[in-house]
This record gives structure tokens, sequence and C-alpha cells, in this order.
């Protein structure tokens, strides 16, 4: 008996321990448990089965079979599989047991499910999370009987969470220059020293997930998923790409997956140097800034040759690639590549030990690796605090099972451990980008005739620069059912408390900063409507108000 099959007989034998029902379907094991077995079942796989909780997602199935479902996304990392437990509650009260006792990162994602859908958890205290506080009470936007359209009035609040505090309060955002986005943190300090953290975001409307389900197709989709974050967008189509084809059992292009794995890591060198570059600017060292900001232009370079744009490439398909690698492409590619790891490589160990680079990263923002588990923390936050776990290497996709490379982990949780696994893997993209075009095939990149069957799932997690995207889909007729996203920033952010506690003041913009936060990408669905004016609030391309 082969070692896949012993850990998937021991997934089925929880059909007996537990009274559920067990499938698998390639890489993913299906388990639906009765709401009241919920909890335990899943503290079995995360105590003894060493699973990693990656989110949660809540569907509206009424139109379906009457019921509301609530699916939580495990993967055991170790074998490489996903694990999908899911239960139902009824079309007129959808109420579930809460995994927080047994899975505190499931916090944020329980409470968007009520916000979005209206489920309700016994067991816990509900707050709002994604929706303001005056939404009107009873409209979930994520339900299907809610127009994407549909426009309540709303008048804006004040950002303040707390009316009253023993500390000092220092609000930063939603409009700062340390955050480029609009997200609102509130310290509370003893003269300099942090003593807790509060955190207020979801201020960007887009209802991405909304769109999908509802005005798009398939292909459409890929486009739009590539606009959830400015950075890394090509992890998020690509992820998108990857969940629909799964589902439809497609059979893509060996070459077409090449071109995605190549094109994602040089998105990873990309969104790598340019936070380095943020990161040497916060510590005031503003020629490391000016340095890599210099270097990552050779990315950009190789971004525009090899698919036509700097960002947001639009060569993502359901099916393939839109776009070829030929000879002269993969040349030039490999000349520029040299170039800039002589580059990063001169600069880079010059810059780490500049006295004020050195002193202000070593020791700032810990974040140790018992709490990070507990958070389900994501990317190089999750490998700076010593957990050892990557995409690419534990569940592979795309190109990766061709690649030889290691993945950097550090025991230390701070956030010099923070910039070193970026480094480190920013070389170690270089030479993956070499081995795939040395291996790349000959072949087609698009597959030009296939079907995408209804009521099928695909869940999908790709390794971006800040960690593991998820995308889950439910197949419908032409475009999804249901299409859920979860940014590897949602996974982070709740764990600033922690690394905010008992630091310095000034350190509070790098520490969060380490994170390398992108708030566009983990906020879902939010409409304001300004009192007594009749103009909405525009937004850019990008997301932002």
């Amino acid at each position: 008996m082969s070692d896949k099959t012993q850990v998937l007989e021991k997934y089925i034998g929880l059909t007996r321990e537990h009274n559920v029902n067990v499938a698998i379907d390639g890489d993913t094991i299906h388990i639906v448990v009765p709401r009241e077995k919920l909890v335990e079942v899943v503290s079995k796989l995360v105590k003894e089965y060493s699973n990693t909780f990656r989110v949660c997602v809540g569907t509206d199935e009424r139109p379906v079979n009457g019921h509301f479902s609530l699916t939580h996304i495990f993967t055991d990392d170790k074998n490489g599989f996903y694990v999908l437990v899911k239960t139902y509650a009824d079309g007129d009260n959808p109420a579930f047991p809460s995994i927080i006792d047994v899975v505190p990162g499931a916090d944020w994602c329980e409470m968007e499910a009520r916000d979005l859908l209206g489920f309700e958890f016994t067991g816990r205290t509900h707050y709002r999370l994604v929706l303001p506080s005056e939404w009107p009470e009873g409209v979930h936007p994520l339900r299907k009987d809610v127009p994407y359209n549909y426009r309540p009035q709303v008048r804006g609040v004040s950002e303040k969470i707390s009316e009253s505090s023993e500390y000092g309060v220092v609000p930063l955002g939603p409009y700062h220059p340390a955050l480029h986005e609009p997200e609102y943190f509130e310290l509370y300090v003893e003269g300099e020293r942090v003593v807790d953290v509060k955190y207020r975001g979801f201020h960007v409307h887009r209802g991405i997930e909304k769109l999908g389900e509802t005005r798009m197709t398939y292909q459409q989709v890929n486009f739009l998923a590539e606009r959830i974050c400015g950075i890394c967008g090509f992890e998020h189509s690509t992820c998108y790409a990857l969940a629909v084809e799964k589902a439809a059992k497609l059979d893509v292009p060996e070459r077409a997956q090449f071109i995605r794995s190549i094109i994602l890591e040089i998105e990873r060198l990309h969104s790598h140097l340019l936070w380095l570059g943020v990161a040497f600017h916060l510590v005031g060292y503003d020629t490391g800034f000016m340095h890599m900001w210099r270097i990552r232009e050779k990315v950009m370079y190789l971004s525009e040759l090899l698919t036509g744009s700097r960002k947001t490439y639009g060569i993502n398909l359901v099916g393939g690639v839109r776009k070829d690698i030929n000879e002269e492409k993969k040349q030039k590619t490999l000349e520029t590549l040299r170039e800039l790891e002589k580059e990063f490589k001169s600069f880079i160990e010059i810059a780490v030990t500049v006295p004020q680079v050195k002193k202000r990263l070593t020791g700032t923002g810990i974040l140790p690796k018992e709490e990070a588990l507990k958070l389900s923390v994501e990317g190089p936050v999750a490998r700076a605090s010593g957990i050892d776990k990557d995409a690419r290497r534990d569940l592979p996709y795309a190109a990766y099972k061709y690649a030889s490379f290691k993945v950097p982990v550090y025991s230390e949780g701070d956030n010099l451990a923070r910039a070193l696994v970026r480094i480190d893997e920013t070389f170690e993209s270089i030479s993956i980008i070499e081995q795939l075009l040395d291996k790349i095939p000959r072949g087609p990149i698009l597959l030009e005739k296939y079907e995408i069957p209804e009521g099928r799932i695909g869940v999908q997690v790709v390794e971006a620069p800040r960690g593991g995207d998820v995308h889950y889909v439910v197949t419908g007729h032409g475009k999804p059912y249901r299409w859920r996203v979860r940014a590897p920033t949602y996974s982070n952010i709740p764990a600033l408390k922690i690394m905010l506690k008992d630091q310095p003041l000034a350190d509070a913009p790098l520490t969060i900063a380490s994170i390398d936060p992108c708030f566009s990408c983990t906020d879902r669905i939010l409409i304001i409507r300004e009192n007594g004016k009749k103009e909405w609030l525009k937004l850019t391309p990008g997301g932002r108000i």
C-alpha cells in the first residue's frame, strides 16, 4: 500500500468514527458533516492530522436544494491534499457552530459569512466585520436574491473605534503616508510603548465575488481576478483558472503551465524588490529604496517583454495562456536575470548590514511560532516564524514540480526574519525561472475546446509573494455559481495585534509593512453613500476611494 493510499484510508476512516460522508476527487477530500459533528471533526483534522486552515466559504444553495452551506477549507500540506469540510443549515435559519476555539484563524471568515450571507455562529461573540454599522438589517449581499446593483442608503460614520481608553490613542489611517490604501488602526500607547491595537478595514468597495457570480462568463472572470491586486494580480488569475480547470477536469497544455510558473516568479521578484525598497524607506534608508526600485525596473522590463504589459498582463485564460515565449524572448530573459542577480546580490549584502537597517529590523514586530500557527498566517510571515510551508512545494501546481528550490525558513519571527525570507526567495525565484526556461516543452498553449459541467467544485492555493491565495469555485451555467477569494493579507492582518504589542510606537509603521499588506485584495464588499448627497463615492481602477 502506497503512502498516499494510507493517508486516504485515514481520511476515509472518519466515516466510521464520526458518522460523516467522505469522498475523494483527485487531490481533494470532501467531508460532509452534520452540524453537531463539525467542531469534533475539525478538531481532529487540526490536532491529529496537522491540517492547515485556509478559509471558510458560505454559499447560498437555496435555489438548488433549499439550504445554506458552510465549507471549511484545510490543506494537508505534508501529503498534498485539499480537505473540504462541509455542513448544511436550513434555508430559514442558517446557524452553524463556531470553530474559533479550535481554529482562532477562522474568526474573520465566520464574521464575514455572518455579514454577507446572514449566518449565525453559536458559541461565540458576534460583531460587524465587513459591512458598516448602519447597513440595513436583514440585507446580506451574497445571498442569491440580492441583486448585484443593490444600493442602500448608508450614512458614513466616524472611524473612531473606542470612545474612551485609559491609554493614549494614536490613530493610523485611513489616510496616512505609511498606508497606501484606506485602512484604520488605533494604537493604544503608554508613553512610547504600544499596549494594544484595534483594526477597522474593509473600506474598499468592488464587490468582486458578486460580479463574478452574476454578470461575467468564466473567461471574463480571469480578467476581473487579475484586478483583485495591483501587485500580485497574476497570482489571482492563475489561482482562479486552476480552480475552474480542476473542477472541470481540464487537461491544460504543459507549455501553458510552464509559462504560468515563469510569470508567477517574475511577479514574485517584482513584489519582493518593491517591498524591500519600501522597508528601507520606512527605516530612513532612502538610498536602499532608490537602488531596490532601480534594480526592480529590470523585472518590469521582463514583464513587458513576456506579456506585453508591465502589470495586469491579461494572458491567463481557463484552459491555458494567450502569449507564448519564443527563443529570442527566452534568451533575453536569461540575460536580464543574470544582470539582475548580480546587481541585487552586490547591493543587498551591503544594505542589510547598514546599522540603522539592522537595528530597526532586529527584534521588532516579533510573532512567535505558536501564535502564528493559531492564526494560520501565510507566506513570509509564517516562514519567518518557523512554519515550513509553501504551496509551490507542498501542493504543487502549474510547472513547479519540474523545478528544484529551497523554502527559506527562519525562527526569530521578527521584522528582520521577514526581510531575510524575501531576500532568499528573490534568489530562489531567479533560479526557478532559469530552470523552467531550460525545460519548457514544445506544444500548444491553450485548449481550443472544452466544457465546464455544472455543480463541480474546484479549490486551489497559489503561493503569492505575500502567501497562499485561495480561490474556491462552484461551477454554474456559463459562469461560477459561487466564487470565493481569500488573499493572504486577510490571514496576516489579525497577527498584527501580537506583533505590535509592547513595541515602540516608532516601529509600528515598519511592523505593519512587514506583512506586506494589500488592503484592496483583502476587502470584500462595502457600499457607502454620503448623508444627504446624491453622488456615490467613485473608485479608481486600483480600487481606492
